[in-house]
């Protein structure tokens, strides 16, 4: 009783925005930052609080809506709306502070920002949440809180193409004359200005994180493994749109097996892999993963965050992984598909226990990194691959005609396959050219947190080691600006 009392104390779980703000003093320790800079990186600029009034069935609702803006180092800044009913402004404003630390070290040219709107989607219908949306929209606009040069929100829990889409709208009515209105939102629908690939990008950039970290097998070795990603078992916790492509992608392409998924109503489980297809049908259908008849069921989904597998997911909402079920969690490897599902006392008791984890900031980041090369699209004006992918093909179907002459003419006897000839004339179109874009940003991002992690003995995890990297970054540009 008395040990237990005595440790009482330090079973203090703290909040999101405090797990954010001490894993950024734990990085900030290590590195040589005036006490003033490291104050104006660390705070929140600003966070705006709307509450607005909507006639629906036959009364006035009152909403409530926040938009926090927490870094202008470079403008316009970034981040996602986010429609739920648990929303609240220490939340929304730690999902600023990592939207600015996420864009500095995937190298997007943004400050960071969140909104969001406090409303369960799931309590109006389609008409009534575009008057609800098209509203909050109104409020923030005219006061340039959504703006293509300087506020550019995108889609999070709760939101989609959708409602981006009349976010674009509602800005385009109230300026008329501005001919990059649709720049003003990104994670629209093609239809209305948006790219290809948006919808799929923060689980391809999940894949793409985890096959960077295999193609280092030190690290590999780091956390207990070895090989590539072919055959690891992984569990997947929310079948969202992040969860459904990350697991989607690295089961059909990389040959991984997901042996369990964890949803609202339990989780299901196959040690032979469960077809991710099926089940997100099966979601779409019956809304949960209860009754599902190729795998088995279990009413305590949590409890399977903690089962045995080479590779664990959390893709739906912060603070999943906690004091409570940290030290049982037997995954040697995280990937944080979410926004802070691990707090900053689960992540002591991780690292002790020598679990690696990729931290969110790094391996969600192909959202945002998509999202900016939509808002290039848009102000640009033109679909990647328009004008140079026929004479790509041009220039390619050239070469081949060279060859196939010489080796006629010559007699040397050469044979151009089918599918080296068709893979090779091929232009690339705009979703592969986002996949690229989006397969090097990844890249380059996490040999830039590997090479601190690897070269200082006083950074002991990935995570500490993106902070570094984007808070260095940060603090570049404020420098540069006279600060």
């Amino acid at each position: 009783m008395t040990a237990m009392t005595e440790h009482q104390p330090q079973m203090t779980e703290p909040g999101f925005r405090d797990s954010v703000d001490m894993m950024f003093n734990r990085a900030v320790a290590l590195m040589d930052l005036s006490p003033g800079l490291e104050e104006k990186i660390r705070v929140c600029n600003a966070t705006y609080t709307v509450r607005f009034g909507v006639r629906l069935r036959g009364q006035i609702h009152t909403f409530t809506g926040y938009r926090s803006v927490h870094s202008e180092h470079m403008e316009p800044v970034k981040g996602g709306i986010r429609y739920a009913s648990s929303v609240h402004q220490e939340e929304v404003e730690a999902l600023a502070a990592l939207m600015t630390y996420k864009c500095a070290l995937v190298e997007v040219p943004y400050g960071g920002s969140k909104g969001g709107l406090r409303i369960d989607p799931r309590d109006w219908d389609e008409h009534e949440l575009e008057q609800i949306t098209r509203r909050f929209a109104y409020e923030l606009a005219k006061r340039d809180l959504i703006s293509p040069s300087q506020n550019v929100p995108a889609p999070d829990m709760g939101t989609g193409e959708r409602e981006m889409a009349w976010i674009a709208d509602q800005y385009a009515r109230m300026n008329t004359t501005d001919i990059n209105s649709r720049a003003c939102v990104t994670g629209k629908p093609l239809n209305a200005g948006g790219i290809h690939g948006r919808v799929e990008a923060t689980g391809r950039g999940v894949q793409y994180a985890l096959r960077e970290f295999f193609r280092h097998p030190e690290d590999v070795a780091k956390a207990g493994l070895s090989g590539k990603l072919a055959g690891k078992r992984v569990i997947v916790q929310g079948l969202g749109n992040v969860g459904y492509h990350a697991a989607k992608f690295l089961s059909e392409e990389d040959g991984a097996k997901i042996t369990a998924i964890i949803e609202r109503d339990g989780a299901i489980t196959d040690e032979n892999g469960i077809d991710i297809e099926a089940v997100h049908q099966w979601i779409a259908k019956h809304g949960g993963v209860a009754d599902y008849p190729h795998a088995t069921h279990h009413t305590d989904g949590a409890k399977l965050l903690e089962a045995e597998c080479d590779i664990l997911i959390p893709a739906a909402l912060e603070s999943t992984i906690n004091l409570s079920n940290a030290d049982r969690i037997k995954a040697p490897l995280i990937i944080e598909a979410a926004n802070g599902p691990v707090t900053a006392g689960a992540d002591d008791i991780l690292r002790e226990k020598g679990v690696v984890i990729i931290p969110d900031m790094y391996a969600n980041a192909g959202g945002v990194t998509v999202s900016y090369f939509e808002w290039v699209k848009n102000l640009s004006h033109i679909r990647f691959g328009r004008m140079e992918r026929r004479a790509d093909e041009a220039r390619a179907q050239a070469i081949v005609d060279e060859l196939e002459r010489l080796s006629n003419d010559e007699g040397l006897g050469w044979n151009l396959s089918k599918n080296f000839k068709e893979r090779y004339l091929k232009g690339d179109d705009e979703l592969e050219l986002v996949r690229s874009g989006l397969d090097d940003t990844m890249r380059t991002a996490y040999q830039a947190m590997r090479e601190i992690w690897h070269s200082r003995d006083d950074v002991p995890d990935l995570r500490t080691a993106a902070y570094l990297v984007a808070i260095g970054r940060v603090a570049l540009s404020y420098r540069s600006k006279g600060l």
